[in-house]
């Protein structure tokens, strides 16, 4: 036995053939802070089925290749973004979900701040663009349905998790980032009481620096802790 590995033996006349074999796909939806609104990043499809619709960057997983690996590359060859964090969502594999095939879908998802993004239209992609959540166009596939589940995710998490730092520049203002949650979570916030919840839970620290807003005196600027990423379990933060 090679050191570090199983040797496994197959079933005498196993015929792997026998089986049938789904295609296997990732989706990445990727989320923004775009002037004072949610949005997505979608790229229209050159071809069919579906053609010159919006979709939701995705590719088919090759045989040796991680899920993760598919991630990283769909992005890079469809949209031109590089270097994000993405995060396992959910599987998505109604029968009926692709016309030309049974095809399962693990959808992933990423936080970026809008600044940080370059992205740009790959081989199979006509063009891409950002679009409002609360204003999507008519979508390929199932991806409506993936993206709804995307918000209910980002919105558990952003209650229950320092997310939102993954939004926002490295340093903020309180009401910067009270603004970021009331976008996400699709209500008003109490000032005070935001404030009093987000300083309790310990994820955040100032810079030692302030920021002018409006008429006002100067805002201190915060950062999330490094160790912020975590979860805040058992504390819902929010509403």
């Amino acid at each position: 036995m090679t050191e570090g590995k199983v040797i496994v033996n197959l079933p005498e006349g196993y015929d792997s053939s026998k089986y049938e074999r789904p295609s296997v796909t990732v989706d990445v939806v990727i989320f923004s802070l775009v002037e004072d609104d949610l949005q997505v990043l979608l790229v229209k499809r050159k071809s069919a089925p579906f053609a010159a619709m919006w979709a939701i960057p995705g590719a088919f997983v090759r045989l040796h290749e991680s899920l993760e690996e598919a991630a990283t590359r769909a992005l890079a060859e469809e949209t031109g973004v590089e270097d994000v964090y993405t995060e396992q969502l959910y599987t998505f594999g109604d029968p009926e979900r692709d016309p030309r095939m049974r095809v399962i879908t693990i959808a992933y998802f990423a936080l970026v701040p809008h600044e940080a993004v370059r992205h740009a239209p790959g081989r199979e992609t006509a063009e891409t663009g950002w679009f409002s959540m609360f204003g999507l166009p008519l979508l390929a596939f199932d991806h409506r349905e993936i993206l709804d589940y995307a918000l209910r995710r980002l919105r558990y998490k952003l209650e229950y998790t320092a997310v939102g730092f993954q939004l926002l520049p490295d340093v903020f203002t309180l009401t910067e980032l009270q603004k970021a949650y009331e976008i996400i979570l699709g209500e008003k916030l109490d000032k005070r009481n935001f404030r009093r919840k987000i300083l309790s839970a310990n994820i955040l620290e100032e810079t030692g620096e302030k920021h002018k807003e409006g008429e006002g005196r100067p805002a201190m600027l915060y950062r999330y802790r490094e160790d912020a990423v975590a979860e805040v379990k058992t504390r819902r933060l929010f509403p």
